[in-house]
C-alpha cells in the first residue's frame, strides 16, 4: 500500500511535524518514527483492513506487537516501536481524533531513561535578551513570547495557543489549557508581565487586520493570524544564534530549562510537577536526575578528592 493517497497521510505527516517541533527530534530520530508509524499503519489497513483511525483498539495493537516479535527484532528495536505507537496514539486523543488511547495499557520493556537536554541560566538570559530592540515590533513579541515560555515552562502548543483571557497578571498569574484541555495556574515573574504588556499595549493592535482572525490570542504574527508552531521554532533557533550557543536547541529545552532550574534552586517536586502539569509525579521525577549529573559534575570538578 502506498500512503501518499491514503487518509492516514495527512495525520502521520502532522505528527511527525508535532514529533520535530514539541519534542525537538534529531533527523535520525525522526526517520526512525517515521518507519515505525509508517509500518504499525500499513499493518492496520493491509492486514487488518482498517477503514478510520477510530477504530483501533488494543488487540489491533497487540496483533502487530506479535508480528514484530515474528520478525525476531531486538528487543530495543521493539521497545521503541511501542513507544512510537504509544506517541503516535496519544497525539491522536490530543488533536481530537480519538476519544481514548489504547495503547496506554501496552507494557513498554524497561530501558534507562534518557536525561533531557538543558540550558544553564546564563545560555537562557542570553536567549531572552536576543531580541533586544524596543523599537522593533517583531522583537518585543519574540522577547515576550520567549520569556512567557520560560517563566512558565510552557509547552509550544500551549504558548501558541495562549488567550487574553487566560492572562491574569494582576495576581502573577497566567492559566493554561494543557493536555486533555487540564487546567492549570503558572505564577509568571515581573520581566515576563513587563515585556508582554508592553507587547500587548503598544504591538499587538498594529498586528491585528481582522479580530475575527485573531482569535483572542495572545500572540500574532504580522499578518494578524495567531502564530504557529514552525515561527516559534525559527524564533528559537533565531534567539539561540544570537546568543551564541553552540548546543543543539529547540523549542521544548527552555521546558526542560525551567523545570530543572527551579529543582536546583530548592523547589518542591510537587509544586514543579503542578507547574508543568505532568499527570504523574514520576514524569517530573526525571529532572531531579539531570539536577544530580549537575551536582556529579560540580563534585567532580572542585571536590580535592573526587
Amino acid at each position: 500500500m502506498d500512503l501518499k493517497n491514503h487518509p492516514f497521510n495527512q495525520v502521520l505527516d502532522d505528527y511527525l511535524q508535532f514529533a520535530s517541533l514539541e519534542k525537538g527530534l534529531r533527523d535520525n530520530s525522526l526517520d526512525a518514527y517515521r518507519r515505525d508509524v509508517e509500518r504499525y499503519v500499513r499493518f492496520l489497513v493491509d492486514v487488518r483492513n482498517l477503514k478510520d483511525l477510530p477504530s483501533i483498539d488494543v488487540h489491533h495493537i497487540e496483533a502487530y506487537l506479535e508480528e514484530l516479535s515474528a520478525m525476531e527484532l531486538a528487543s530495543t528495536t521493539i521497545a521503541r516501536n511501542i513507544s512510537s505507537i504509544r506517541n503516535f496514539h496519544k497525539f491522536l486523543v490530543n488533536e481530537d481524533i480519538l476519544t481514548s488511547n489504547p495503547a496506554e495499557i501496552i507494557d513498554l520493556p524497561k530501558r534507562s531513561r534518557t536525561l533531557p537536554d538543558v540550558l544553564n541560566t546564563t545560555e537562557v538570559f542570553a536567549m531572552l535578551d536576543a531580541f533586544d530592540d524596543p523599537d522593533d515590533p517583531a522583537s518585543v513579541r519574540n522577547k515576550a513570547m520567549l520569556e512567557v515560555m520560560y517563566a512558565a515552562g510552557l509547552r509550544v502548543s500551549e504558548l501558541v495557543t495562549l488567550n487574553l483571557d487566560q492572562l491574569y497578571f494582576e495576581i502573577g498569574f497566567i492559566r493554561v489549557i494543557g493536555k486533555g484541555n487540564k487546567e492549570r495556574l503558572i505564577p509568571v515573574g515581573e520581566p515576563a508581565i513587563d515585556i508582554t504588556n508592553k507587547y500587548i499595549s503598544e504591538v499587538r493592535p498594529g498586528f491585528i487586520k481582522n479580530r475575527n482572525a485573531t482569535k483572542n490570542m495572545v500572540f500574532l504574527n504580522q499578518r494578524g493570524t495567531p502564530i504557529s508552531r514552525m515561527s516559534m521554532w525559527n524564533i528559537v533557533q533565531e534567539a539561540a544564534k544570537r546568543a551564541k550557543i553552540t548546543k543543539k536547541v529547540y523549542p521544548h529545552i527552555l521546558r526542560h530549562s525551567f523545570a530543572t532550574h527551579l529543582l536546583e534552586g530548592g523547589a518542591d517536586l510537587r509544586a514543579v510537577q503542578e507547574m508543568l502539569g505532568h499527570v504523574s509525579i514520576l514524569t517530573t521525577e526525571i529532572y531531579t536526575h539531570v539536577d544530580r549529573s549537575l551536582l556529579h559534575q560540580m563534585h567532580k570538578q572542585y571536590h580535592p578528592r573526587a
